[in-house]
């Protein structure tokens, strides 16, 4: 029997057992192992595992929770759990570490999308690794369950659901490796999603910065509906006229519809330098028999948010880096003949909308062909986004609301008993890098919180290489971002930072070399948490000394010695008190790296590695990079910056 939730006959009975415990899983050693679940208020609950046995009794809500010690490391043991009126048992689950897996898409990424992916799938046979991956949901008050299954690490199951965790398959790889005992890995990330999504709404409210956000979730909370997790999907709901008439239907009549000409479209419909939500339709002939294989979608650069629909099917939708907009056709949704083509455009600035040239609107067949979509639509205005239509307060179409998926997605995994956490983010928070100082070690001590098991290890990616290279030294959002991380892991207790700048792409904001960010991970973990003798730290900064026309750069962490990959250290540069920056040269001696500049006759201070994709060649001997660092406490580009 499963117990519902009072006035909400929507949800789900609530089962039994939490679903974070099932076949396959991995229990936490060393730690009182608490189970938890659902039944009859006042009924009797009890759980045995290899000869231990617990009671519990429901309270009023029908939760349980009953404490029992773990057996030794390894297994596979059988836990039961008897309510009197039903039973379950889990078979092969194995006694070890268990370690959360959070982030955004970067910890998201699947083997299959990283180097050498396909062979390390076929490799990826590994019985005493379990994995687990939370379903992605968002949530404006605590959800009680979570969904989601432990499966034995197999080529088969490390590909299944979209796949599991590159960073996390690799960190927890080495950790069994080295260690071996069993590895429980939890995947809990949304690609996309900023930190303050993952904090309790209590936390953020002390934060000040956030406010307006929570307003915005309460007041849609209080409204009921769907719940997106991001601003504009209710916000649609709520305005747009197009989506409540179901304009992308194929089939709709728009005879009444404006003939106009995209790029543009807006300019006829009489919102030329108006915040708005448009509509635009056309059919066109595709020819007979389709050419075989995938086709694709091209639009140009759009601000600020396009859907589109192809015959009644979505097919893409974006707000974010994604320009110029290009979405692939799923196979089945074109046809030969006629086919029709329905856009909706959210522009919020007077030169928004279509930013690009006619011949950048095109469908590209399957055989390369093309036909142009520059030309004539039909256009309708659904809403005239100004009062009373205010614009959304954020236009990305994921979860990005503040404390939706701590809501959805940590809260109801906790109390689970955990070995610590590893944590790659930050992408969608380099806009506000300064404030992230703040905001990351909050998050942690929520997370901390809620599993009830003191400052549990939290180990962090810094942010990989990304954008095109600068030719000038100054200030840089993404720097900024690394240095709010670095100084959270040496500030907050029980961190520790991997350093990824060595392995980053200037053109895919996913790099693919998955294995080092995974592997240094794990270099944190089994210095800090498990007392092995291995380097997990790369050189960093430790102090400066003024010298005539030169600064010596003093570094820990330096493993035997400092190491320059490639021809000369770099990349360093110095300004003076006029604090205009200037590229250094400079000379390793030691453990010190001595920097200078003809530009800079008195430097008062350095950086390194300071823009968003550095020539970053200093290493120690563990071949571990340096930890990009600066040694003036001057402004920074984000520090003001709130969302």
């Amino acid at each position: 029997m499963a117990l519902m939730i009072a006035g909400a006959a929507e949800n789900p009975p609530l089962p039994l057992v939490s679903p974070m415990f099932g076949d396959n899983m991995v229990l936490q050693r060393g730690k009182p192992v608490r189970f938890w679940g659902w039944a009859q208020p006042g009924e009797s609950i009890r759980v045995e595992l290899d000869g231990r046995m617990a009671k519990a009794v429901t309270g009023s809500d029908g939760r349980w929770q009953a404490e029992l010690k773990p057996p030794p490391p390894g297994g596979p043991y059988t836990v039961t759990f008897v309510d009197g009126r039903q039973s379950l048992v889990l078979h092969e689950v194995l006694v070890g570490d268990v370690w959360l897996c959070g982030g955004q898409s970067n910890m998201e990424l699947p083997l299959s999308r990283t180097r050498n992916g396909a062979a390390e799938i076929q490799s990826a046979n590994h019985p005493e690794i379990r994995l687990f991956t939370v379903k992605q949901q968002s949530a404006y008050t605590p959800a009680p369950v979570v969904q989601g299954s432990w499966k034995i690490c197999s080529p088969g199951t490390i590909t299944e659901d979209g796949g599991f965790s590159a960073v996390g398959y690799y960190f927890g790889r080495k950790l069994q490796a080295e260690l071996h005992v069993p590895i429980g890995l939890i995947q809990d990330c949304v690609g996309g999603t900023p930190a303050e999504a993952w904090t309790r709404s209590g936390t953020l409210r002390t934060l000040k910065d956030f406010d307006a956000q929570l307003g915005e979730v309460e007041r849609l909370r209080a409204r009921g509906g769907k719940i997106y997790g991001n601003f504009v999907m209710p916000w649609y709901d709520e305005f747009d006229i197009g989506q409540s008439n179901n304009w992308f239907a194929p089939d709709l009549d728009d005879h009444d519809w404006k003939t106009v000409t995209l790029p543009g479209g807006f300019d006829e419909l009489g919102v030329a330098a108006v915040p708005s939500v448009c509509y635009f339709r056309k059919t066109i002939n595709v020819p007979d028999p389709l050419p075989p294989g995938r086709a694709t979608i091209h639009l140009g650069v759009i601000e600020k948010m396009d859907t589109v629909q192809v015959n009644g099917r979505w097919i893409g939708a974006s707000a974010w880096v994604e320009n110029p907009r290009s979405y692939d056709i799923p196979d089945g949704v074109l046809k030969a003949g006629s086919n029709q083509i329905t856009l909706r455009v959210l522009k919020t600035k007077a030169d928004g909308g279509f930013r690009s040239k006619a011949a950048d609107l095109k469908l590209e067949l399957g055989d390369k062909s093309e036909i142009p979509l520059g030309g004539e639509w039909q256009g309708r205005l659904s809403v005239d986004a100004r009062p009373p239509h205010p614009l959304p307060l954020g236009y990305e179409n994921w979860p990005v609301m503040p404390c939706v998926l701590y809501n959805g997605m940590i809260a109801p995994l906790a109390p689970l008993a955990i070995t610590g956490a590893i944590w790659y983010q930050g992408e969608a928070n380099v806009g506000r890098a300064g404030q992230y100082r703040r905001l990351l070690p909050a998050m942690i001590s929520d997370w901390r919180k809620a599993f009830q098991q003191g400052d549990f290890p939290f180990y962090i990616v810094s942010l990989a290489a990304f954008l095109p290279h600068q030719d000038l030294p100054g200030d840089d959002a993404w720097a900024d971002l690394r240095e709010s991380q670095a100084i959270v892991a040496r500030t907050v207790p029980h961190s520790a930072l991997a350093v990824t700048i060595d392995v980053g792409d200037a053109g895919n904001i996913h790099p693919r070399d998955k294995r080092e960010v995974g592997e240094r991970l794990a270099f944190c973990a089994l210095a800090n948490q498990y007392g092995r003798n291995v380097a997990f730290a790369g050189p960093t900064f430790a102090s400066l000394d003024h010298l005539p026309g030169a600064l010596k750069l003093h570094f820990k962490n330096a493993a035997g010695g400092l190491v320059v990959k490639g021809d000369q250290p770099g990349e360093f540069s110095v300004a003076g008190k006029d604090r205009k920056w200037f590229w250094a040269d400079a000379k390793v001696e030691g453990d010190c790296v001595m920097v200078s500049s003809r530009m800079v006759p008195e430097p008062v201070s350095a950086r390194y590695a300071w823009q968003a994709n550095p020539a970053a060649t200093l290493f120690n001997s563990a071949g571990l990079p340096a930890v990009p660092f600066r040694t003036d406490n001057w402004h920074g580009v984000t520090e003001k910056h709130q969302p």
